[in-house]
């Protein structure tokens, strides 16, 4: 009876998604996915719930361009009563990061930035960017400079400033990513800053697509929200995204949530009303600045597994969407990154990590798949060998793959 019940709740989604003219929806099965494999992913999810070692989840899966499952979990703010809605807002924070690169790729088909240019070309603080030997106050010449390549795949030689590297405690000091800071003013600081490592030689996640979106405001002339709004979202239709939530959808919002460390039990750490994004921040963070929704985030998704294209409207072509997709990093910055190895592991692409090496669907792993996720433990993986695409949200933070642990190997089992 329970899981009649659940499948009732998913027709009726489905039937109402298909109805705002949204993508095609299909039954599991008529897109090859097991439906009783299927329902073990609910399950699993709303085990989650039950435990309380989540609010609420969103998860959608597309297989071969069509929703075969779109549905919501628990609440949208733990104690609330309010259920979770598949159109609820969260905070996507760096799944940001590939809607920058996009951004940036649009440019580079147009001629206005180059792969392989110096960040210099652009933000002229890089000109004559130095590079820290990790002793004391000493620093290198840089033996090239950084390039915009680097900034998509993270080997500039920047970092987030997190740990207790020289480095890392000058950003801190100098404030880097302060939400009251504008992209110009974050690279001005930025630019007096050696890098960590020289540019090329080592992957560390950092805040390069912050200075990535900067690149696509000087190349473009247009304000990191302008360009998204006028290029990305209102031609993808993605009609919830951007930096900040109008109140007119604050009721959508979902809460952020955390562990208190007094009872260790799960609470709402930021609820919508009381949230800074309420306010369109000055840091137009092409890091992880973005709001936005299962649904929005899939039709982005979907542009990219059709190869740049959605609903009639070509963002990008075939050619940029695969050189995006494929490993761009070096041998030597695969074994640093995969304790030693550079033939299995996660590779980087420009803007998504990259599966490299064995398929492994009993552990959620295929060859080629392409993914990223958020400091809020939101999660998305595009799989063009399978024709699939998931995008799983929840808000919690730090981030945590348990929502995404939970459910991946379960929905590759299903793919006949």
């Amino acid at each position: 009876m329970k899981h009649t019940g659940i499948s009732l709740v998913l027709v009726f989604v489905v039937t109402s998604f298909a109805a705002a003219g949204e993508l095609p929806t299909a039954k599991p099965a008529e897109v090859g996915l097991d439906p009783d494999k299927i329902q073990s992913v609910r399950d699993a999810v709303q085990g989650l719930v039950d435990k309380k070692e989540m609010a609420g989840a969103i998860v959608a899966v597309s297989r071969k361009g069509k929703v075969a499952m779109f549905e919501a979990f628990g609440e949208s703010e733990a104690g609330s009563g309010k259920s979770m809605k598949t159109d609820a807002i969260v905070r996507i924070f760096s799944m940001t990061k590939p809607i920058t690169t996009v951004a940036a790729m649009m440019l580079v088909e147009e001629g206005k930035i180059g792969l392989d240019d110096p960040v210099s070309k652009y933000i002229s603080e890089f000109k004559t960017s130095r590079v820290h030997t990790g002793k004391g106050d000493e620093t290198v010449e840089a033996k090239r400079e950084m390039t915009v390549r680097d900034l998509m795949r993270h080997t500039s030689g920047l970092t987030y400033g997190s740990g207790n590297s020289p480095v890392a405690e000058l950003y801190r000091k100098a404030g880097v990513s302060a939400r009251t800071d504008t992209l110009a003013e974050m690279m001005t600081k930025l630019g007096k800053i050696p890098l960590m490592y020289q540019p090329g030689e080592r992957w560390i996640y950092s805040v390069s697509t912050d200075v990535l979106g900067r690149v696509v405001e000087v190349a473009s002339g247009k304000a990191l929200d302008e360009f998204f709004a006028e290029r990305i979202f209102k031609p993808l239709d993605m009609k919830d995204s951007g930096f900040m939530v109008p109140d007119s959808k604050l009721d959508r919002f979902a809460a952020n949530h955390g562990i208190d460390a007094k009872d260790k039990k799960l609470v709402a750490t930021e609820t919508a009303e009381k949230s800074r994004y309420r306010t369109k921040p000055s840091l137009l963070s092409g890091g992880g600045g973005c709001v936005s929704t299962a649904r929005d985030y899939l039709r982005f998704c979907q542009m990219l597994l059709n190869g740049g294209e959605l609903d009639g409207v070509r963002l990008l072509k075939k050619e940029s969407v695969a050189e995006m997709t494929r490993n761009q990093l070096s041998e030597e910055a695969m074994k640093a990154k995969n304790g030693g190895r550079s033939d299995d592991g996660d590779g980087f692409s420009l803007g998504f990590g990259v599966r490299v090496g064995k398929d492994d669907p009993a552990s959620g792993r295929c060859v080629d798949e392409y993914y990223w996720g958020g400091a809020a433990s939101t999660h998305f993986w595009i799989s063009p060998k399978q024709e699939l695409i998931v995008v799983a949200l929840e808000q919690f933070m730090p981030n945590r793959p348990k929502l995404q642990q939970a459910i991946k190997p379960l929905i590759y089992r299903a793919v006949k």
